[in-house]
């Protein structure tokens, strides 16, 4: 019988030296919670019983945070990790080694399971990345479906929710294959629980933050620029989702300062200025940027910019450089 990916990343990780750690991107959101998630599942289910889910920075995002409770995912951060060491290894989840948006623990990355632009072979054992997908969630519950093994109905219920997310209800970056796992899901999930979800999106203290941020928005043309405070990577996104939404507005390119640096987040629904595409160019010559068509992210280090130069002139100028270019 030919081997599933299941199959073939449980007998590499069979040969762990010590524990192995499940890592999404350092802010997890609805679709690496869930997709770590259900990987964690499988793993447990084929007898992987060293096992954690960890990620680096705080969660803040209202959903995210009920996801941990309604879910009771298994998850730690880092700092809190005392057993992580060089002699684990590690599962990375809806990110790649090398982004921005994940820290290098000292683990060894043995495999990688992304929907994100592939950044080549860092030296993993096991590679399921695929770029044409809107989740990470459908990835996995495929590797479910594959393997004949139902997931439990808190599980589908995650994944369903991840791929909801990921793809702005089906609308932003979602392929056949989401939609397909998408209904695969749902009869199998807990719909009041997904109800609950969409209800517990923001805080009141994201209120105040895009309440401010809102007062920075600026508009060329369909292109607007949003500058928040120092929030974490899902607010960002977050926030440019809401924007890209106004009438007229096609691209949006959200950015907050960082102590080490400036944190992007592009969204864009043109057909002719792809999000990926428009990060690599903001941060050419001076950080990394990638992502989707319509979704993308980027980081500029803080040595890298110019004392004399305005932070925000440099990114509009760039910006509009860019769009004036590519938009005729």
């Amino acid at each position: 019988m030919k081997q599933t990916k299941l199959d073939k990343l449980v007998d590499i990780l069979k040969d762990a030296p010590d524990e192995v750690f499940i890592q999404p991107h350092n802010v997890p959101d609805p679709d690496a919670i869930a997709s770590s998630l259900g990987m964690y599942y499988l793993l447990s289910q084929r007898g992987i019983k060293k096992l954690a889910i960890v990620y680096d920075q705080e969660i803040e995002k209202a959903n995210s945070l009920r996801m941990l409770e309604l879910f009771n995912v298994p998850i730690i951060q880092a700092a809190d990790a005392l057993t992580l060491g060089t002699e684990d290894w590690a599962v990375l989840i809806d990110s790649q080694k090398g982004n921005a948006n994940i820290t290098d623990l000292p683990t060894d990355e043995v495999a990688v399971i992304d929907h994100h632009e592939y950044r080549g072979d860092m030296g993993y054992r096991f590679i399921d990345v695929r770029p044409d997908v809107g989740s990470c969630s459908s990835i996995v519950a495929e590797w479910f479906f594959e393997n004949n093994i139902e997931p439990p109905r808190h599980i589908a219920t995650a994944l369903l929710y991840g791929i909801f997310m990921d793809t702005d209800n089906l609308t932003r970056g979602a392929s056949d294959f989401d939609i397909n796992m998408f209904y695969r899901l749902y009869n199998l999930s807990d719909i009041d629980m997904i109800v609950e979800l969409k209800g517990n999106e923001i805080s009141v203290r994201d209120l105040e933050l895009y309440a401010d941020a809102f007062k920075t928005v600026e508009i060329y043309d369909e292109l607007a620029f949003l500058r928040l405070r120092n929030v974490n990577d899902s607010l960002l996104g977050a926030a440019g989702d809401i924007v890209v939404s106004v009438s007229g507005v096609n691209i949006v390119v959200a950015y907050a300062v960082r102590e080490n640096g400036v944190k992007l987040s592009i969204r864009s629904t043109s057909g002719k200025i792809k999000a990926n595409d428009l990060a690599r160019y903001l941060t050419d010559g001076c950080g990394i940027g990638g992502g989707h068509d319509n979704m993308a992210g980027g980081f500029i280090a803080g040595g890298n910019l110019s004392a004399s130069r305005s932070l925000d002139t440099f990114i509009k100028h760039r910006a509009i450089a860019y769009y004036e270019k590519y938009s005729q």
